[in-house]
């Protein structure tokens, strides 16, 4: 049975408004495997960094907004709200990871019947699911107040919040059925432009709410409603730019396949909910609703660490995915390796950029109160970059669709980081820095036994990857040592200032690490892939 909503649009009306007047073109059938790869991931991932501006955009219009809006409790609550509502996530049997990367790594397959069971299992695995679901959102929901210590006049506001973002996550994992079909078969490039008009529409909706003073109940149904618009925009991309795409029905046989591999799936999400979420509620529950305000304030900009990583290798990753399924080991370690480089760039130029303007950047948006400190803001920023790393082998490894090692190894390691976090934060009163050491510890199981997992299936020796590590690590240190030291005593007072010093330093820091932590052959290989985006971009203009 194929999907036949929202007929309205023209596919050649939709996809030219889409590409924003870029006029992109695939290569040529005869272009070479390694230029293809190449242009997709730089099309995915310049469509990834025009979301992320746009996120950017508006989490720096919105963010304060909410901080007036709904106050130092209300915007804290809101951000430990949100936290537990992602805990609840993994009960929905997260389908759609496991379609994203069954697809990826049956990207060459024609068998298109197939492909469509897969989309089949994955709904079938959302309905087994969803009273699960519900059940675990309700009681979360009802429970909320008490664990935000909320004021009786807003208890009711807070559950009926929860309730609109229960919704919203069961939404959620429909609208991303669609785009994990075109995430999964190395098109994710196709949303160009509409993925960063939603994300405005989104926080459009969010500034109403708050306009119209509706508080937490109102930005919860602004956000419901950003989703909604998303999914129903998104289905007809996937319909326009994947032919096959539509609902089959599974085998038995397909259903219980899918239903074990979303297993593992799920649970590796709640291994990521815990990463990523935990430290609000810990530091929410343990320490004060306050702390959260101020540690959410100052990791807002070591957030675009993660993200920016993310652009990079959710780009890259899906077309990694073809090579894998080819079993062409050699070149996946050669991506693989190429992949870590750009990590290790990106994380240190932006980090250092980070280290020494963020308390600049912090007082002229949301004032310097929220400023949780050089040693917190140092300490924030080394948690985030051995998430990158992390995440970076996680993702090849889900490639490879065995996920068991992965999850059990996550689990143990996820439990040891909130063990001593939460004993550093309850019982020493450590705070921040106490959330952050904690974390930190309890990860460096996965630092090691990742990489470990990943040499495992491509053959490639632990010991050689350590090695490798250490010239770029020195080099991180010896410009994130001095770079906080200095960090109180670099003070912009207006934004054109803050601009041209982040702009100056991001220069400095770049030509500094790009020549002093990469080797030869690293420094060729990224200068080869940027050179065939550039002559594709030339050869594109030359056809206008």
């Amino acid at each position: 049975m194929r999907l036949a909503w929202l007929r309205g649009f023209s596919e050649r009306s939709l996809m030219s408004s889409l590409n924003m007047g870029l006029n992109i073109k695939l290569p040529s059938t005869t272009a070479s495997t390694k230029e293809n790869l190449t242009i997709k991931a730089s099309l995915n991932a310049f469509a990834s960094a025009l979301d992320y501006g746009a996120r950017l955009v508006v989490g720096f219009l919105i963010n304060p907004l909410l901080v007036n809006g709904l106050g130092s409790y209300g915007y804290g609550a809101w951000q430990v709200l949100g936290r537990l509502i992602s805990y609840i996530g993994p009960a929905s049997g997260r389908p759609t990871q496991a379609l994203k990367w069954t697809i990826a790594n049956q990207q060459a397959s024609t068998n298109y019947e197939e492909k469509r069971r897969h989309v089949g299992s994955a709904v079938t695995v959302w309905f087994l699911f969803l009273p699960v679901l519900i059940l675990l959102g309700g009681l979360l929901g009802w429970l909320a107040p008490s664990w935000l210590k909320a004021p009786v006049e807003l208890s009711w506001a807070i559950r009926m919040a929860a309730g609109l973002l229960i919704a919203d996550l069961i939404l959620a994992i429909l609208v991303e059925l669609p785009r994990s079909v075109l995430e999964g078969e190395n098109l994710g490039y196709k949303r160009m432009g509409l993925s960063a008009i939603l994300v405005f529409a989104g926080g459009g909706f969010m500034a109403l709410a708050l306009y119209l003073k509706t508080g937490l109940v109102g930005v919860a149904a602004a956000t419901l409603a950003a989703t909604l618009l998303a999914g129903l925009l998104f289905l007809q991309v996937t319909r326009t730019c994947v032919p096959w795409f539509g609902i089959a029905k599974p085998s038995s046989a397909n259903v219980r396949r899918f239903l074990g591999l979303s297993g593992w799936f799920l649970a590796w999400n709640m291994v990521m909910k815990l990463m990523r979420a935990s430290d609000v509620v810990v530091l929410g529950t343990l320490s004060s609703v306050e702390s959260v305000t101020t540690y959410s304030l100052t990791k807002y900009a070591p957030e675009t660490i993660i993200n920016m990583i993310a652009i990079m290798v959710f780009g890259i990753t899906p077309g990694l995915g073809k090579i894998i399924g080819s079993g062409n080991l050699q070149k996946a370690v050669q991506v693989r390796n190429e992949i870590m480089a750009m990590t290790w760039l990106i994380m240190t130029v932006v980090g250092s950029t980070i280290l020494l303007w963020n308390q600049s950047f912090l007082s002229l948006w949301v004032g310097a109160e929220y400023d949780a400190g050089s040693t917190s803001t140092l300490l924030i920023i080394l948690m985030a970059a051995q998430f990158v790393l992390i995440r970076n082998d996680a993702n090849i490894i889900d490639l490879t669709l065995d996920l068991r090692r992965k999850v059990l190894i996550g689990l143990l390691s996820t439990a040891l980081a909130l063990v001593i976090a939460g004993t550093l934060v309850s019982y020493f009163k450590m705070g921040i820095v106490g959330l952050c050491v904690g974390f930190i510890a309890g990860r460096l199981m996965l630092s090691l036994s990742y990489p470990w997992l990943v040499g495992r299936f491509l053959e490639m020796p632990l010991s050689s990857q350590l090695k490798g590590v250490l010239r770029p690590a020195f080099i991180t240190v010896l410009l994130w040592g001095p770079v906080s030291f200095l960090s109180p005593f670099g003070a912009a007072t207006t934004w054109p200032g803050l601009v041209f010093a982040v702009g100056a330093t991001l220069l400095v820091i770049s030509l500094v690490a790009f020549y002093a932590g990469l080797s030869g052959d690293q420094r060729k290989y990224i200068l080869q892939r940027a050179r065939v985006v550039v002559q594709r971009a030339r050869n594109n203009r030359d056809r206008v």
